[in-house]
């Protein structure tokens, strides 16, 4: 019989204690394959929230506008971006402006756009959820919370104020995008107007660009665009929220590294046991002929298998509540309470696990892991074994 039958064998003749070692593996399995899919998922509901509602995929300003955001910073005129990655560029200019209502008046950020072109470079246009998207100068479209918190509704004024002037503007619309910055506080207005409050063309160019690519389409308009203008990929973008989930990675993969070695120490901890319960088993078997390479390698094996066992089981588990999580809204509460309690951080209500198949990799380790630390430690017992003691009376 090979070591693989022999190392088989043991495990089916010790089923409850192989059992508990492959349920460790088990819930090691399920908690990492899950907790990379979650983070995953987090940080691609960040890029979509900053990339489609919030920002663009890539961002160009005016250096002197990425160190000091004030409209006199912005273009002047016109800037012709040329790449085969640039699908589409929209102009937009941000206000701070005091907003005012026949009830409220409160300070704010008014973002000037192209009505068209932005459609094809954000998705805030197609989340109208009452009225209809801008058409023409003397329109505003506002988030659905920044709207409750004015008191305004449709067909009323709402009027923008800045240093410059002010303008009356009539409320033909509001967003229901489920990205916490939108909607609490959105106020869309037309490019025109915006100019005419600013006196400039625009503080920035929203690009559409590849989904995936925009830090190499960020790259490539920096080696084009002329002196003093500088292209910014949508995770530059985040600001302290980038910083946020970085972090998170940063202590992730520790605390997963050190939850799998607690797992493939409890597994090594059950085969220590195992084999000094065996030693004249093991003492029989060395006396028919079986080397005690062979015998150590046997109880590596053992340790491997029943990893092995609970590494399949817990994939399976694993997968399963990522698909289930990956189509059905579970966390859309949690994140819905995130996006009111931090209005201002970008967060999406909504939030997917990612599923890739790249975690079964890392939750294998584990198996890696109890079989390098039984070879190491329980496996050293056989080799340093008394033969002749576990023979006596045998």
């Amino acid at each position: 019989m090979t070591l693989l039958g022999l190392a088989w064998r043991n495990l089916l003749r010790q089923k409850r204690r192989t059992a508990l070692l492959s349920l460790v593996v088990v819930y090691v399995t399920v908690a990492v394959v899950f907790m990379l899919g979650f983070l995953d998922g987090y940080g691609e509901s960040l890029v979509e929230a900053y990339g489609a509602y919030v920002e663009a995929p890539v961002v160009v300003a005016r250096e002197a506008y990425w160190e000091d955001p004030d409209p006199e910073n912005g273009f002047p005129a016109p800037l012709s971006l040329d790449h085969p990655l640039v699908r589409a560029v929209s102009p937009r200019l941000a206000l701070p402006a005091l907003l005012r209502t026949p009830y409220r008046a409160e300070g704010g950020v008014v973002l000037g756009v192209d009505p068209e072109g932005e459609r094809a470079v954000s998705r805030v246009p197609e989340k109208v959820a009452e009225g209809r998207w801008l058409r023409a100068p003397g329109e505003a479209v506002l988030g659905v919370k920044a709207a409750e918190r004015l008191d305004v509704r449709l067909g009323e004024r709402l009027v923008v104020e800045t240093g410059k002037g002010a303008l009356g503007l009539e409320v033909v619309g509001l967003v229901r995008t489920g990205v916490s910055t939108v909607d609490h506080a959105g106020v869309y207005v037309h490019l025109e107007d915006a100019q005419a409050l600013s006196g400039v063309y625009a503080t920035h160019l929203a690009v559409k660009v590849p989904r995936g690519r925009e830090g190499e389409a960020a790259r490539a308009l920096n080696g084009r665009l002329p002196p003093g203008v500088e292209a910014r990929d949508v995770w530059a973008l985040m600001g302290p929220i980038r910083g946020d989930y970085e972090g998170s990675r940063y202590f992730l993969y520790p605390f997963l590294a050190l939850f799998v070695l607690l797992a493939a120490v409890a597994v090594v901890s059950t085969t220590y046991v195992s084999v000094r319960e065996r030693f004249r088993e093991f003492a029989v078997a060395e006396s028919l002929g079986l080397a005690p390479w062979a015998l150590a390698k046997q109880v590596a094996l053992e340790a491997g298998l029943a990893s092995g066992v609970g590494l399949f089981v817990g994939l399976v588990l694993g997968y399963a509540l990522l698909a289930y999580t990956a189509t059905h809204d579970v966390f859309g509460p949690l994140m819905r309470l995130s996006a009111e309690l931090l209005p201002e951080s970008g967060l999406s209500e909504h939030l997917y696990p990612a599923v890739r198949p790249g975690y079964a990799l890392v939750a294998a380790s584990v198996v890696l892991a109890s079989s390098l630390l039984a070879l190491l430690f329980p496996a050293r017992l056989v080799l340093r074994m008394d033969l002749s003691r576990y023979l006596k009376g045998a």
